[in-house]
Parts: C-alpha cells; structure tokens; sequence
C-alpha cells in the first residue's frame, strides 16, 4: 500500500499536474482508436486576429469601487492543431470536428488589492490572479456543444484546483454570431481559502473576523458576439455573469451575491 505520509513535499498541484499529463497522454496514444475519428487536417490558411479588449470587472469584493476598468491585448487563432483564445492557448490530443481534447493554459484566479478595500480590509493581504493549466474536452452534437475542463494553479498562488461544465451553442445571422453558454464552475478548498478566507493572523491585526472556506460550485451564464465589420476588421462583445455561493459570499471579504465581466474589443485579421 501506498503511504502517502511518506511523500511530504509533494504538493496537491504537483500530484495534479502529473496526473494531468499522464492522463493526456493515455488519451492522445487512442486518438486513431475507433472511439474517434481521424483528426482534422492542419489549416494552413488559419485566420490569425490581434486586437484590443476593455473589460468592465464588476467584483464581489467588499470595495470602495466593485467596478475596474482593464484594457488589455488579446488574440485568436486555431489551425486544427493549437489555439490562441483571447488568454488562453492550447494543443489539440484530439480534434476529429466533433470531439475536441486538448491540454491548455490560461490567465485564471481574481485579484484583491487592500488598497482599494472598503474599512478594515485595507489591512488584509493581497490576493493575486494566477495561471492555470489542465485539460478540456469537448463534444459537438446536433443541439450544441458540451465541454468539461479541469485545471490547476500552476503559479501555486492558491495552490488550488478547478472544473468546469458548459452547454454552448452557436446563432449565426450573416456577419454577426452570437455564442450563448451556460455552466457550473468548481472551486476546491484551496482555492477558495487563498481568494476568500481570513487568517487568524490577518483577524489579530485587523480585526476582521476570520473565516475559513470550504469548495464551491458556481453557476454561470456567458455570451459572447463577433461582427466582421469587413475581411479584415472585427467587433468583439462579451458579457459574463457568476453566481456567488455562500462558501464565498459568507467571507468578510465579500458583499455581492454576483460577479460579472463586460467586455468590448476590435479585432484586426491577418
């Protein structure tokens, strides 16, 4: 038997990550199984789109103003092989045009400044975003598509993991298409005690009662808009919502039931 006492300084993430790799692997080595089909050519005239993005960050932290503006780079691009998608980047074990799995990395986590703090929660410390990896798949069917993702945080900010379940459906209507979804987001102990929980340390300094979080499931609704002004120019709209499940909303950190994101972007296509 394996006595997990034995291996102390291999951490949670670790363990995760290698077991992410292996599981890629495994399932890249069935690709030309009969459970799949062959995987798509490599498209060599791949569109490759840069722009701009501003987002509107409404944030459930207990702040003296919930809502940040960010201006921020993002790009676009799938060949069949690997993908850029605003921040996230990714390599296809799998793309037969209707599964899709591949390995990913992306921009994740939230950020809390003390500085901008509402009271006493200007003497708590600073949680920092991250970077995440892990894998998704996907599945295309005749109502829609359904993607599973699971991920780590491999910058060990939180030290935490994260899953994700999505419906995603598509409505196109000339040079306009509108990407629709719905979903459930998960959040570990770990992860949700880095962005959310209080120290017995940080309650003794500022006397902000302290509070230790447990995992969460958070539902979530997404759409997303792209306009193509002309062949080379393009429009961007996204609007996300999340609900806020108590294991967070219950922190001194926090004052809001919802978080949510608007963003608006102009895409140049190369």
């Amino acid at each position: 038997m394996l006595n997990l006492a034995a291996l102390p300084n291999i951490t949670t993430r670790t363990m995760f990550s290698a077991l992410t790799a292996t599981a890629l692997f495994s399932v890249a080595s069935l690709s030309n199984a009969a459970l799949f089909n062959e995987n798509l050519p490599t498209d060599k005239d791949a569109e490759f789109s840069v722009g701009v993005n501003v987002m509107a960050v409404n944030s459930a932290y207990d702040l003296e103003d919930n809502t940040e503006v960010r201006v921020l780079p993002g790009a676009f691009y799938d060949n069949n092989r690997v993908y850029l998608r605003g921040a996230q980047a990714g390599v296809y074990a799998i793309n037969d045009g209707v599964n899709q799995l591949s390995a990913y990395a992306k921009l994740a986590g939230s950020e809390f400044d003390p500085d901008d703090a509402n009271g006493a929660l200007q003497g708590l410390d600073e949680r920092k975003a991250s970077a995440e990896a892990g894998l998704s798949y996907q599945r295309r069917t005749p109502i829609g598509g359904f993607r599973a993702q699971i991920g780590t945080d491999v910058l060990d900010r939180s030290g935490g993991n994260t899953a994700r379940l999505t419906y995603l459906a598509r409505i196109t209507n000339d040079k306009l298409t509108v990407y629709p979804s719905i979903g459930f987001e998960y959040h570990d102990a770990d992860y949700n005690e880095y962005y959310y929980g209080v120290s017995e340390k940080e309650s003794a300094e500022t006397g902000v009662a302290a509070y230790k979080s447990n995992s969460s499931l958070n539902p979530y609704v997404n759409i997303s808009a792209n306009y193509d002004f002309n062949k080379r120019w393009a429009g961007f709209a996204n609007q996300s919502l999340s609900y806020v499940p108590n294991e967070q909303y219950d922190s001194p950190m926090v004052d809001s039931r919802t978080e949510s994101t608007t963003t608006l972007g102009l895409l140049y296509k190369f």
